[in-house]
């Protein structure tokens, strides 16, 4: 069985590394685990679709691609489902791969400028592998709602009785009897059914 990861992995051995060079993708991915927020995601088995144009650079390749996908999740005030299409655009560079120079000890020597915070996002190639993770699971949380809705205006269900707003009388309420008086409302009851109970 494949790991959820490895959906997202692209081989790019077609695609010459001369700078200029391009080539066009369309893929179907079809996800293992779900993808998105805890309140609505792309359930594991639904299909993410990506058009992506891949362009050698100088430095590695561009990514230029368009996702689209559809999520499902529940309405945060009356429990419906709710269904958000996704169709978004990702732009991304992928670095080449470092290799070591020819006759060198393959030992690699990392030096971080503690100053360039952006070199902790930058993506890279795994020799001829591109990881499309990252920016797709990014792209599809920034498309979710914080807060899904069935519709903007959505009630939200009674708190008393559980049903949906909509679907109740305008003048829906109910009795609320404070259970410091309760008692009193016993008394009440028993004093019609005995006329001698105050007695």
């Amino acid at each position: 069985m494949a790991l959820a990861s490895e959906i997202f992995k692209l081989n790019t051995h077609e695609l010459p590394r001369r700078a200029g060079e391009m080539k066009e993708y369309q893929l179907d991915l079809k996800v293992i685990e779900k993808v998105g927020v805890e309140l609505i995601a792309i359930p594991a088995g639904e299909i993410i679709e990506v058009d992506a144009r891949l362009e050698a650079v100088t430095q590695g390749v561009l990514l230029t691609a368009q996702i689209y996908a559809t999520a499902f999740g529940e309405c945060i005030r009356c429990l419906d489902p709710v269904k958000v299409e996704i169709d978004r655009p990702i732009q991304e560079l992928y670095f080449y791969e470092s290799k070591p120079e020819r006759g060198a000890r393959r030992k690699k020597v990392i030096e971080k400028n503690e100053d360039d915070l952006d070199s902790d996002d930058e993506l890279h190639m795994d020799g001829d592998i591109m990881d499309l993770g990252i920016p797709i699971r990014d792209a599809i949380v920034l498309a979710l709602p914080i807060n899904p809705l069935c519709s903007p205006e959505c009630a939200g269900l009674c708190q008393e009785c559980g049903e949906k707003w909509a679907s109740l009388i305008p003048d829906h309420v109910h009795e609320v009897i404070d259970a410091r008086w309760a008692r009193l409302s016993d008394l009440a009851v028993a004093s019609e059914i005995d006329p001698d109970f105050r007695n």
